[in-house]
């Protein structure tokens, strides 16, 4: 039992490793968007086409991850992705017209959302294993890489190019992912892979996790949902796409509102994003203790309804610090909502309600760029940026209409 519970956290480190990775290198490309977008002379509208590449890329590859993660496990498919992850993020600084932008950023997007599915994937079945709600502290590690991503992106801004600044992201992440990968593929994921039987696979040798705790070996076997469980797994989706919608807004245009709307300088502007993430990855770091105390439908609703008001402030504050602080108030709001619908979608359906949600939930950074972009273009990007708000509440409405399905 004692090798046991150090293997599940050799485990748990190594996944929390490529989550930090994830949020690290997403970040350092988005705060060097606004010098993408000058060299690339974009407008707010054509940008917003380009940026949909990441999601669009995203999207695409993650019902197939999910297939790959039931055939080959999602350690392996995580290293893979990371990989990619980290090659693909050198490409945006080397295009100068949106549709190449566009094109690169659909690899890089393939890459992101595959390797979100994979180590979702892992992470759940690890949940399932420990009996723990420790989801938020995955999510939360993907916060901190970003915060820390995005502050350094800030720092560097004005003294390397994006060329260089980006390539050294894949300098960082490829030996990120030899050293954690390593780690990673000694153990097979403790939840049995995809099998045409009704009892759980031993797993081999060279992997010495047990496939569950005791007493629960077919609450994690692979089986077909009924409608009822595809239409639950649907609507955590939806809470997903709402909050990812969020985030989504705040990486692509968090930074821009800051430095055109409010004449921030490049520095301070850099640091919105990285003042978001670090009241995700504060809330998130919370996340556990919260869901032990009031329960996943109380932390949904409280913080559906936080995230709409901090984003009023955030896009709406004629001042650069109000709508810091609105920022800030935003990511404690969504910290834990996209965690808890991912979680419950993946213990409904594994690897496939995983990639449900998740495809729902880029579908929402998918819908965010142009959405966006082409309000911005209306109306205004304050304007714009209220559409956030209006979908965190739309998520805290959801979260408690399914209260009965969360049992808590």
């Amino acid at each position: 039992m004692p090798g046991h519970s150090k293997d599940l956290t050799r485990l748990r480190i190594a996944l929390t490793t490529f989550f930090a990775l994830d949020g690290f290198i997403f970040a350092g490309w988005v705060v060097r968007i606004p010098a993408i977008k000058e060299q690339t002379g974009a407008s707010a509208s054509t940008l917003g086409l380009a940026l949909l590449g990441v999601s669009a890329g995203a999207v695409v590859t993650m019902m197939f991850t999910g297939r790959l993660c039931r055939r080959y496990g999602s350690h392996p498919v995580t290293v893979v992705c990371g990989i990619l992850l980290s090659l693909s993020v050198a490409l945006p600084p080397l295009t100068h017209s949106t549709w190449a932008l566009g094109a690169v950023l659909l690899v890089f997007g393939a890459a992101y959302g595959g390797i979100n599915v994979a180590f979702n994937s892992a992470a759940v079945d690890l949940v399932a294993v420990l009996r723990r709600p420790i989801m938020p502290s995955f999510h939360a590690a993907f916060s901190l890489g970003g915060m820390i991503g995005a502050g350094l992106g800030g720092l560097v801004a004005g003294s390397l190019s994006p060329t260089r600044h980006l390539l050294g992201l894949t300098v960082i992440g490829l030996l990120v992912t030899a050293v954690a990968g390593r780690a990673l593929l000694r153990y097979d994921s403790p939840a049995p892979k995809s099998a045409p039987v009704p009892q759980p696979v031993p797993l081999p040798q060279s992997a010495p996790l047990p496939q569950s705790a005791p007493g629960q070996p077919e609450e994690r076997a692979p089986r077909r949902p009924d409608t009822r469980t595809r239409r639950l797994v649907v609507v955590f989706g939806l809470i997903a796409l709402c909050t990812a919608y969020g985030e989504g807004a705040l990486a692509d245009w968090g930074t821009l509102h800051l430095e055109q709307d409010l004449d921030a300088h490049p520095g301070i502007a850099a640091a919105g994003y990285s003042c978001f993430a670090l009241a995700m990855t504060i809330g998130r770091l919370c996340g556990t203790t919260l869901l032990e105390r009031l329960g996943r439908t109380r932390t949904v609703v409280a913080g559906g309804t936080m995230a709409a008001v901090g984003m009023l402030v955030g896009s709406l504050a004629p001042s650069v610090w109000a709508a810091l602080l609105g920022f800030a108030v935003t990511g404690i709001g969504l910290a834990n909502i996209f965690p808890i619908a991912v979680e419950r979608a993946g213990a409904l359906d594994g690897p496939s309600g995983v990639a449900v949600a998740s495809t729902f939930g880029y579908g929402g950074m998918l819908l965010g760029p142009p959405a966006i972009g082409f309000m911005a273009d209306w109306f205004s990007l304050p304007i714009a940026l209220t559409s956030v708000a209006a979908l965190a509440a739309v998520a805290a409405v959801i979260g408690y209409g399914t209260r009965r399905a969360t049992a808590d």
